[in-house]
């Protein structure tokens, strides 16, 4: 501001100072304009106007003008801009006529100067503005952008702890569930012989085993922290059923199945979802209606999908074994992340556990 004004207030010097109260005028509306500058945030065009008028009588007041101007040229608002610019010229025009210089420049070309400048001036805060806005677009996007990435870390880990809670429960409760009846068992029965303890101790036993290994598998979806990779993922497929029936039938589960599947190769995604869904009611079987006779229905096609249809009648008296509810719930889960769905109650006094996956999940 300083050199501007020394620029427009210079060349005119000699005319003022021979009148000292046009120097005092010129250097009191100066100093004053300089101090009101600074408000121009507050009322950019009020204040652009008063400095604009008092700059039609002051050289010193040139810079604050200018300043005045550029400030409310940055909010880009096509009134304001008009009339500020124009009170700029016409105060420009009126101290050129005030103080001619000593060149006695033509008319037209003093017209043409102040025109540039003020068009100068005004579009040097239309950039400034347009800078600013940009800068600010650009700053907003990548808050945005870093709050969205923020949110979808959080919902992977969320995905990825459900997914591993109900791997864990659809492996685990199984197992538990068959050592808690054969524990239960031994508590019950009086007459058995040492023959017999050491052979239901041994079916506990394995039971733990295979429900440590099972917890092995499950801790296999988690991912090295330094490759990103993971461990190991021996997820089951529908081929592993029958021995899981088998297993079933070994432990004194009363199953029935009855495979109606039209295609034998089942993807896997499918298997593993009609797998766990046929766990699930073999842990509920053993659970609430121990010695039940569990009817196992698979039917299907490709272009029908896979139904899978269990069955058996609900038990007398408490179950022994505490379950949290959980399992159908984890399990209605499932099948609707992969396109099918769910659905459990009681038909008369027999239990019905009844899903349905699109073949292309």
């Amino acid at each position: 501001m300083v050199a501007l004004s020394a620029i427009v207030w210079l060349p005119v010097a000699d005319v003022d100072t021979s009148e000292d109260w046009l120097l005092v005028l010129d250097v009191a509306l100066g100093l004053s304009c300089y101090v009101l500058v600074f408000f121009r945030r507050r009322w950019p065009v009020p204040i652009a106007l008063v400095i604009a008028a008092a700059s039609a009588v002051s050289g010193t007041t040139a810079g604050p003008a200018v300043l005045a101007a550029v400030s409310v040229s940055t909010r880009r608002r096509w009134r304001e801009i008009a009339l500020v610019g124009s009170a700029n010229f016409a105060a420009a025009q009126f101290f050129s006529s005030m103080h001619p210089s000593s060149t006695s420049d033509p008319a037209w070309l003093t017209i043409i100067l102040n025109a540039l400048a003020t068009a100068g001036m005004l579009g040097w805060g239309m950039y400034i503005g347009s800078r600013r806005e940009l800068i600010w677009t650009l700053r907003s996007r990548a808050e945005r952008a870093e709050a969205e990435q923020g949110l979808r870390v959080a919902r992977a880990r969320s995905n990825e702890q459900a997914r591993i809670a109900r791997e864990m429960h659809d492996v685990l409760a199984h197992r538990i569930s068959q050592v808690s009846m054969h524990a239960g068992a031994l508590a019950f029965r009086e007459d058995l012989t040492a023959d017999e303890m050491r052979a239901s101790a041994a079916v506990i036993q394995q039971q733990a085993h295979e429900a440590l290994n099972d917890l092995r598998g499950v801790l296999g979806v988690l991912r090295d922290d330094a490759t990103g990779e993971r461990f190991r993922v021996p997820q089951p497929t529908y081929d592993d059923l029958p021995r899981l029936l088998e297993e079933a039938r070994e432990s004194g589960v009363r199953v029935d199945l009855r495979d109606r599947l039209e295609v034998a190769d089942v993807p896997d995604a499918v298997g593993r979802t009609v797998y766990r869904i046929v766990q699930e009611g073999l842990t509920n079987a053993g659970k609430h209606a121990p010695g039940a006779q569990l009817s196992v229905e698979i039917s299907g096609s490709r272009a029908e999908g896979v139904d899978v249809l269990l069955r058996n009648p609900i038990g007398f008296g408490p179950t022994r074994t505490p379950g949290a509810g959980l399992g159908l719930i984890g399990l209605s889960e499932r099948a609707e992340l992969r396109g099918g769905h769910l659905e459990h109650g009681l038909e008369g006094s027999t239990f019905v556990l009844h899903a349905w996956i699109p073949w292309a999940a």
